[in-house]
C-alpha cells in the first residue's frame, strides 16, 4: 500500500512543480511548500523558469514580419539606455544600497519606474544584491562566475527555483511599505502595461504619423522584445564579466573590477571594483576622469528636489585609491623598464642631452657688454643694465 502511495506522489510532484512555476508567474510569492524549502533545493536550470527567457527572445524574431524603421530602431535605443539608469540608479543605487533618500510617494515611483524593466521586482532585486555583496566570489554567491562559471553567472542563476522567492527577511527596510511588496509580489503587472503601452504608441503612430512607418507590432518588437533583450544582458554582464575583466584598484575580499568598457555599456555599473570597496556612495565612479552617468543623472534630479541626501565618497577611500594608483604605475614602469632595458639607458641619455642642448642655446644667446668709453663713465647704472641681455 505504501509503495503504491509513494508512486502516486511521484507522479503528483512533476505536476505539482509546474503548477507552481506557472502560478508564480502571476503571483512570485506562491509556492506550495513555502519559500524556504525552494531555497534549501539544489542549483539546476528549471525548464519552466526558461520559458520567459525563451520567449522574449524569440520576440525579437519579430523583426522579420514587422520590418524596421529609423523611428522604431532609436526608440530601442533610448529605451535601453533610460531602463538602464532605471536599472542603475534605481534598483542598484537606491533600493539595493540606499545611497539617497525620496519620499515616500518618489519610492513608489521609482519602483513602478524599475518594473519596466522586466528584471523582477524591487524588493526580490535588492535582496539578490545584498546578498551578492554578503557572499561576493563565495560558495553562496548566487552568480559567481568563479565559482559557478561564465554562462550561469550570466544567465543560468536566474532559471533556477532555488533563485526565485524573495527573502523579505533581508529587506526589512523596503517590506515595510505594502505598495512595494504589492509590485514585487505581482512583478508581470508593470511589464505587461508596459509593453500594452508601447503597443498602443505605434498604433497611434501608424494613424496619425504614418511618415514615421512604423506601427503598432513594429514598435513593440523593437521598444519591447529587443530593447529589453539588450538591456537584461546588459545587466548580466556586469555579473558575469566585472569579475573577470578589467583593473583592480581596490584590495577587495572579492575579484570585482573596474572596466570603462562596462560603465559605458551600463551607465556607470563598470566601476565594479570601486563599488565593492564602499557600497554607500552614490557615485560609482569616484573620480571625475570616470564617466558614471548615472550618478550626473541623479544628481539633476537631487537639483530639482525629487531626490537628496546623495552620499559622497569619503577622502579617506579616495586617497587609498590615489595611492594605489600611483603605486601601480610605479611597478608599471618598473615592470617596462625589465621588459625593455634599452629604455633604462634612453631614460639616462635623454636628460643630459636635454642639458646640454639647454645650455648650448644660452650660451649662443649672451651678448657680452662693450667696454664702456672714457666719456661715459659715470653714466647711472640703469643705462648699463640695458645693454645686457637678461639671460646672460
Amino acid at each position: 500500500m505504501s509503495s503504491v502511495a509513494s508512486r502516486s506522489s511521484a507522479r503528483r510532484t512533476p505536476w505539482r512543480t509546474i503548477s507552481t512555476a506557472f502560478a508564480q508567474w502571476f503571483d512570485s510569492d506562491y509556492t506550495s511548500d513555502g519559500p524556504e524549502k525552494m531555497r534549501q533545493e539544489p542549483d539546476r536550470v528549471d525548464v519552466v523558469r526558461c520559458l520567459p527567457f525563451i520567449f522574449l527572445h524569440l520576440g525579437c524574431l519579430g523583426v522579420i514580419w514587422t520590418g524596421v524603421s529609423s523611428f522604431a530602431v532609436w526608440t530601442a535605443v533610448a529605451l535601453y539606455f533610460v531602463r538602464m539608469f532605471f536599472v542603475t540608479g534605481i534598483y542598484h543605487r537606491y533600493f539595493s544600497h540606499k545611497t539617497y533618500s525620496t519620499s515616500r510617494f518618489g519610492q513608489f515611483l521609482l519602483a513602478v519606474f524599475g518594473g519596466t524593466t522586466v528584471q523582477r521586482g524591487a524588493l526580490w532585486w535588492a535582496y539578490h544584491h545584498r546578498h551578492h555583496h554578503q557572499h561576493s566570489d563565495e560558495a553562496e554567491d548566487a552568480h559567481s562566475p568563479h565559482v559557478h562559471g561564465f554562462l550561469w553567472s550570466h544567465i543560468g542563476w536566474i532559471t533556477s527555483r532555488r533563485n526565485f522567492p524573495t527573502d523579505y527577511s533581508k529587506v526589512k527596510d523596503l517590506a515595510k511599505f505594502p505598495e512595494l511588496v504589492f509590485l514585487n509580489r505581482f512583478d508581470l503587472l508593470v511589464p505587461l502595461l508596459f509593453a500594452a503601452g508601447i503597443y498602443g504608441l505605434g498604433a497611434l503612430l501608424a494613424t496619425f504619423a504614418p511618415g514615421l512607418h512604423t506601427n503598432g507590432l513594429q514598435l513593440l518588437v523593437w521598444g519591447f522584445f529587443i530593447s529589453t533583450t539588450a538591456l537584461f544582458h546588459g545587466t548580466a554582464c556586469i555579473n558575469s564579466m566585472a569579475h573577470l575583466m578589467g583593473r583592480r584598484r581596490f584590495k577587495t575580499t572579492d575579484d570585482s573590477r573596474n572596466s570603462f568598457i562596462l560603465a559605458i555599456i551600463t551607465l556607470g555599473e563598470g566601476w565594479h571594483n570601486n563599488h565593492h570597496r564602499y557600497q554607500s556612495a552614490t557615485r560609482n565612479g569616484f573620480y571625475w576622469w570616470e564617466m558614471d552617468i548615472t550618478y550626473y543623472v541623479l544628481k539633476a534630479l537631487a537639483s530639482v528636489g525629487f531626490i537628496w541626501g546623495l552620499k559622497a565618497v569619503p577622502s579617506s577611500v579616495l586617497n587609498e585609491g590615489e595611492e594605489a594608483d600611483h603605486r601601480a604605475s610605479i611597478l608599471a614602469a618598473q615592470r617596462a623598464a625589465l621588459a625593455h632595458p634599452e629604455f633604462s639607458a634612453f631614460k639616462k641619455v635623454v636628460p643630459a642631452a636635454a642639458a646640454i642642448a639647454l645650455a648650448t642655446v644660452q650660451a649662443s644667446s649672451v651678448q657680452v657688454p662693450k667696454r664702456p668709453e672714457r666719456a661715459a663713465l659715470h653714466r647711472d647704472v640703469t643705462e648699463r643694465t640695458h645693454d645686457i641681455d637678461p639671460q646672460a
